[in-house]
C-alpha cells in the first residue's frame, strides 16, 4: 500500500493546529504535623482565613490560623488517614454548605452530607458557611408572633419572628422539649425549621427525629447533627451550617425560618479545644479571647428582613424579583411625604411602605396599567432559639452571660420547679422577652398582662406563707389564685395549643373562674372546657384565630360559657 505523504502531512498539521496546552496551576502545601483533628501545613503562603482546603485523601479542612511559614488547618472529617508529608491543595473558596428544598425532611451532617440512609441529596444551591449579618437598613422591627404552643411562654415571654430567645437551664430541665414543641407547633404556618444538634448522643438525636416524624414535623424541618463522636471541627461549624441553610429560605424565598441550636455550650467547648490545639492564647476559663464573637456573629444573622414594594407594570408576574422593573418616582426624595419612596430605586419598605405605594399609585394617571408589587424574596425572617446548659443554676457563668447579652431575652428553666412537677419549668422572675411583646397577639396581651406579676408575687407570698404566719383573707385569696394559675400553665410534652385555645384557657384563669375548683381539677377542667368550646361554640375559636383579639362582647361570651360549663363539670356532667 502506497503512503500518501501529503495526506499524512495534512493530518499532522491539523492535529498540531488543534492542540491546546493547558496547565493546571494549584498552590500545594505539605502536612508538617497532624493530630487531634488539627494539621499544621507548610507552603500555603497565599491561603485566606477560613478558606477551604483539600487533603490528599479527599478530606476537606478549613484554615483557621495564618502564621509565618505555616497555616493551622482544622480537618472536617476523618483525620486518621492523613499523615505527615501528605499534600494539601488550596481550593480558593470559602467553605460553603448545600441548601435548598431538597434538604427539607433530611438528617445531614454540618457539611450537608446525608446521615439518614436515604441517598444523596441533589441540590444545585449552596451558601457560604460564614455570612455577614444584615445591616440596620435591611431590617424591620419584630412585629409578627412566632407561637410556641406553650401557654407559659406565649403568655408571659412571647417570641416574635426574627427574635433571638435564649433557652437556659441545668441539664435535664426540659430545654430541648421546649424547642421541639415549638417546632411541632409550626405545622401549617409555612415556617421552615432547622434543628442543630451539637455534641449530642446519637441515640438522643434519633429520638428527636422520630418524635418530629411522628408529629409530621419532618415535612418542614432539616436536622443537622454533629454528634459527640464527631470531631470537634464539625461541632464547631454545625450552628453556622444550620444558619446558612435557613438563610437560603430567608433571602432567596422570603420565608420565615426557625433555628434551634442545641446547645451552644458544647460548641464553645469544641472551639476552646480547637483554639488550644492551635496554640492560641487562653483567656478566662481557658476560652480564647474571641469566644464572644463566636456566638455574636452567629446570632446576629437572625433578622426580620424589611418588606419591599414597588410600582410595576400590571402584567408583571407575582414571582418577579427584579427591582429594576419598579418605577422610580420622578421627584425622588423631594416627593410629597404621603408617597415619598424610601430609596433611590423607588422602593417602599418602611412599616407604612404599602400604604405609601398605594397612595402614589392612586395619584398616577396611568394607574390602570400599573400595580403595587411585593417582591417575594423580601420580608423573610430567621428566628433563633439558642440553648445553653448551666451548672448548678449558675446563670452568671462566662458563656451564659455572653449569650444572654447577645440575645433578645431568655427563658430560664429552673430545676426545683421541674422536679416539683411544674413543666415547662419557667422561672418567671429571671425569664424575659425584650422585643416579643411587640409581636404578641392583642388578645393574649390583654388577658396575660397581669399574669407575670401575679405569678411573681405568688412566689414571694408562698415563701412567706411557709413561715406559718396567719394570713388575711386577701393574701390567702391571692395564694389560692396563684396555685391554680401555676397548675393551669402546666402542659404535657408534644401537645402544643393553638393561640385560640391558649386565650380561652388563660382567660378563665386570670378572670378568677377557676378559683372555686380544687387545684387537682384545674387541668382536667381546662381540657374538658376546650373540648366543649370547640364542639358547641366553634364561632369563639374562629373569631380568636382570625382576629387574635378579645372584644368586650367576646369576653363576656367566653366568661358566660365557662361559668355555665363549670356548673356542669362540678355536677359531673362533663360527658
Amino acid at each position: 500500500m502506497k503512503l500518501d505523504v501529503k495526506e499524512i502531512s495534512s493530518v499532522i498539521t491539523e492535529e498540531i493546529r488543534q492542540y491546546r496546552s493547558s496547565v493546571d496551576l494549584a498552590e500545594v502545601g505539605k502536612v508538617l504535623e497532624i493530630g487531634d483533628g488539627i494539621a499544621r501545613v507548610y507552603g500555603l503562603t497565599n491561603a485566606m482565613a477560613n478558606e477551604q482546603v483539600q487533603f490528599e485523601n479527599g478530606a476537606f479542612g478549613q484554615v483557621l490560623n495564618l502564621e509565618q511559614g505555616s497555616a493551622g488547618v482544622v480537618i472536617l472529617g476523618d483525620y486518621l488517614e492523613i499523615k505527615e508529608g501528605d499534600t494539601v491543595r488550596r481550593t480558593g473558596e470559602l467553605l460553603s454548605i448545600p441548601c435548598g428544598d431538597a434538604m427539607v425532611g433530611r438528617v445531614v451532617d454540618p457539611l450537608g452530607r446525608p446521615l439518614d440512609g436515604k441517598g444523596e441529596i441533589g441540590t444545585p444551591h449552596s451558601r457560604p458557611l460564614e455570612f455577614k449579618a444584615p445591616g440596620i437598613a435591611a431590617r424591620q422591627p419584630v412585629n409578627e408572633p412566632l407561637q410556641t404552643g406553650l401557654k407559659a411562654i406565649d403568655g408571659m415571654i412571647p417570641i416574635g419572628r426574627g427574635q433571638r430567645e435564649l433557652i437556659i437551664g441545668d441539664r435535664k430541665t426540659g430545654k430541648t422539649a421546649v424547642a421541639i414543641d415549638t417546632i411541632i407547633n409550626q405545622k401549617d404556618t409555612g415556617v421552615v425549621c432547622i434543628y442543630v444538634a451539637i455534641g449530642q448522643k446519637e441515640s438522643t438525636v434519633v429520638g428527636v427525629v422520630e418524635k418530629l416524624r411522628e408529629h409530621g414535623a419532618m415535612d418542614y424541618t432539616i436536622v443537622v447533627s454533629a454528634s459527640a463522636s464527631d470531631p470537634s471541627p464539625l461541632q464547631y461549624i454545625a450552628p453556622y451550617a444550620g444558619a446558612a441553610m435557613a438563610e437560603y429560605f430567608m433571602y432567596q424565598e422570603g420565608r420565615a425560618t426557625l433555628c434551634v441550636y442545641d446547645d451552644l455550650s458544647k460548641q464553645a467547648q469544641s472551639y476552646r479545644q480547637l483554639s488550644l490545639l492551635l496554640r492560641r492564647p487562653p483567656g478566662r476559663e481557658a476560652y480564647p479571647g474571641d469566644v464572644f464573637y463566636l456566638h455574636s456573629r452567629l446570632l446576629e444573622r437572625s433578622v426580620k428582613l424589611r418588606d419591599e414594594y414597588g410600582i410595576v407594570p400590571a402584567d408583571t408576574p407575582e414571582d418577579c424579583r427584579d427591582r429594576a422593573v419598579a418605577r422610580a418616582h420622578p421627584e425622588g426624595f423631594a416627593a410629597p411625604e404621603e408617597h415619598r419612596p424610601d430609596d433611590e430605586q423607588g422602593l417602599f419598605h418602611r412599616p407604612e411602605g404599602l400604604e405609601k405605594a398605594e397612595a402614589w399609585l392612586d395619584s398616577l394617571e396611568d394607574k390602570g396599567a400599573l400595580k403595587v408589587h411585593h417582591f417575594p424574596d423580601s420580608g423573610g425572617s430567621m428566628t433563633s432559639l439558642p440553648i445553653i446548659e448551666t451548672l448548678e443554676g449558675e446563670v452568671s457563668a462566662y458563656i451564659p452571660t455572653n449569650v444572654i447579652s447577645i440575645t433578645d431575652g431568655q427563658i430560664y428553666l429552673e430545676p426545683d420547679l421541674f422536679f416539683a412537677g411544674v413543666r415547662p419549668a419557667v422561672n418567671v422572675g429571671i425569664s424575659v422577652s425584650r422585643v416579643g411583646g411587640n409581636a404578641q397577639r392583642k388578645g393574649m396581651k390583654k388577658i396575660a398582662g397581669s399574669l407575670r406579676l401575679d405569678l411573681a408575687s405568688f412566689r414571694e407570698l408562698e415563701a412567706f406563707a411557709q413561715v406559718g404566719t396567719e394570713l388575711d383573707a386577701a393574701t390567702q385569696a391571692q395564694l389560692d389564685r396563684g396555685e391554680r394559675m401555676v397548675e393551669l400553665l402546666k402542659q404535657a410534652q408534644y401537645s402544643p395549643l393553638t393561640i385560640a385555645d391558649q386565650i380561652v384557657s388563660v382567660f378563665a384563669g386570670t378572670r378568677g373562674l377557676l378559683d372555686d375548683l380544687e387545684v387537682s381539677q384545674v387541668l382536667a377542667f381546662e381540657s374538658a372546657l376546650l373540648r366543649h368550646v370547640h364542639s358547641e361554640f366553634p364561632e369563639i375559636i374562629e373569631e380568636l384565630d382570625s382576629t387574635g383579639q378579645i372584644s368586650d362582647e367576646l369576653g363576656e361570651k367566653i366568661q358566660s360559657v365557662t361559668h355555665n360549663f363549670k356548673a356542669q363539670f362540678k355536677a359531673g356532667g362533663d360527658a
